[in-house]
């Protein structure tokens, strides 16, 4: 992807610069040249030819960084949005994920790396862990590929051990055809978990990816699948670094947390998800009182948004609502929060950053880093109007609809809230061809009943002061 051959210049806008200092500009501008931002602050001179885009009245902020996205399920966006963790795991990794064919693959990451630049997700982590074969692979970087973002393709394949799709030479070729020499738009992961199997058959797999130097991205300390044991396994065995990601991190003990500390590791939090599917209760809390690195991540449009800003609003309202529930219960109130808005903001960028090992290049709006750049502007929206707190403004009043212009590697790829070439009617395309083949491949009766699982019985308290009877139609959709 090639940058825009004009200088570009973000001009009057609030600028979030997300570097060390946190240094904030209420009238800056920012200014791109070759790929690269150049100058950043209040009054900065505009080339004779730069492209100038008005940012008054907006927010212009680092591209968000999401470290942790199953690309290929937003080709059944929603599907599951009343599903739990074990419902997920049965339709995909028992049922029906086996399914997915190469251009299955495909059509779910063409869509997710389109709503992704859409939303201002500049770097995205495909978590692909519906790799069955290279050609499944092969497809995944096909769309990554078609689309004009920054991504790192996390490697996994749910329906084998690692151990097994790792070992095989066509892995490390594949590596070579498509990852080596792409620089900083495509890098890679090796993404799978390690459930606590006292033989460590994971091993094999942190070796190849040691001998490969890449990092390791793994769902960690998720209720009922991984644990304290997979995290000791992985430490005692010399496996764990600051080149690793542990996914949700929600169910871990103090040593597992000091652990990750202690190597260096970062904690992928997908509030979202943790609330809603059953990982644990969201653990920033926890991962602050140990210091351990911390950023965003949306899991799967299966579930969920594709979207930081609901990432951030939804972490820091999970971590307030604990400290105020462990207070309550002491007979205490909260008069100071921890978790504030600017912590958010610098997660869903910098965190990410630092992460993936590009804090060097992307993250924040410093001199000589990649010109990955977000505003944040709507005149047309009563909600963007005024802007008093800026970061409290990202986390709590924005939203994707919001998102004025992006700016990948200094290439305009959003511009007026709309996408520049867009690849939406492909996406589109493609995903509705394999909505068709997953439902005459299930078949109506097994579609329907994986999108309305049972609702489990609810049984009502007695009440003391009902003193007649009724009737009532209100929740009559549950029989049926």
């Amino acid at each position: 992807m090639s940058a825009n051959k004009r200088p570009l210049l973000f001009k009057n806008g609030i600028v979030l610069t997300m570097d060390n200092a946190h240094t904030l500009h209420q009238k800056g501008d920012v200014l791109i040249i070759d790929g690269l931002i150049k100058e950043v602050g209040p009054n900065v001179a505009a080339p004779a030819d730069a492209e100038v885009i008005d940012a008054s009245g907006g927010i212009i902020m680092p591209g968000m960084i999401d470290t942790h996205r199953h690309m290929w399920q937003t080709a059944m966006r929603g599907y599951g949005a009343d599903w739990t963790l074990s419902q997920y795991f049965v339709w995909y990794y028992l049922s029906h994920g086996k399914s997915f064919r190469p251009q299955d693959i495909y059509a779910g990451n063409l869509l997710a790396a389109v709503e992704a630049i859409d939303a201002g997700v500049t770097t995205c982590v495909d978590w692909s862990h519906g790799l069955q074969t290279i050609e499944h692979a092969d497809a995944a970087v096909d769309a990554l590929e078609a689309v004009p973002g920054r991504f790192v393709l996390a490697y996994g394949n749910i329906q084998a051990g690692p151990w097994e799709w790792s070992a095989k030479p066509e892995f490390k070729d594949f590596i070579k055809r498509r990852i080596d020499g792409k620089g900083d738009m495509l890098g890679f992961q090796m993404a799978f978990d390690v459930p606590g199997d006292p033989a460590f058959p994971e091993k094999a797999a942190f070796e190849v990816a040691r001998e490969l130097g890449v990092g390791v991205t793994t769902h960690a300390g998720v209720w009922g699948a991984t644990n304290d044991d997979g995290i000791r396994l992985m430490y005692e065995n010399g496996f764990m670094n600051d080149n690793t990601v542990y996914v949700h991190a929600a169910t871990l003990s103090d040593d597992s947390y000091n652990r990750i500390a202690a190597t260096g590791g970062n904690a992928s939090v997908s509030t979202e998800s943790e609330q809603s599917a059953g990982q644990g209760y969201p653990p920033t809390w926890k991962l602050r009182q140990h210091g351990v690195e911390v950023s965003l991540s949306m899991d799967t449009s299966v579930w969920w948004s594709g979207d930081l800003f609901s990432a951030m609003r939804t972490t820091v309202g999970a971590d307030r609502s604990r400290e105020h529930l462990e207070a309550h219960a002491k007979k205490e109130t909260v008069s100071a929060l921890h978790m504030r808005c600017e912590e958010a903001v610098d997660w869903a960028t910098r965190g990410g950053s630092r992460a993936l090992k590009m804090d060097s290049k992307i993250g924040s709006l410093e001199v000589g880093k990649r010109g990955d750049v977000v505003l944040v502007k709507n005149d047309d929206s009563p909600v963007m109007f005024p802007i008093l707190n800026p970061y409290g403004h990202i986390v709590m009043q924005a939203q994707r609809g919001d998102v004025h212009t992006v700016v990948i590697d200094g290439k305009i790829v959003k511009k007026d809230h709309k996408l520049v070439d867009s690849k939406l009617a492909a996406a589109k395309k493609a995903v509705s061809e394999t909505v068709e083949y997953l439902q005459s491949t299930m078949g109506k009766e097994t579609w329907d009943a994986g999108m309305h699982p049972e609702i489990p019985d609810t049984k009502l308290n007695e009440n003391p002061y009902t003193y007649t009877t009724f009737d009532s139609a209100s929740a009559d959709w549950k029989k049926k």
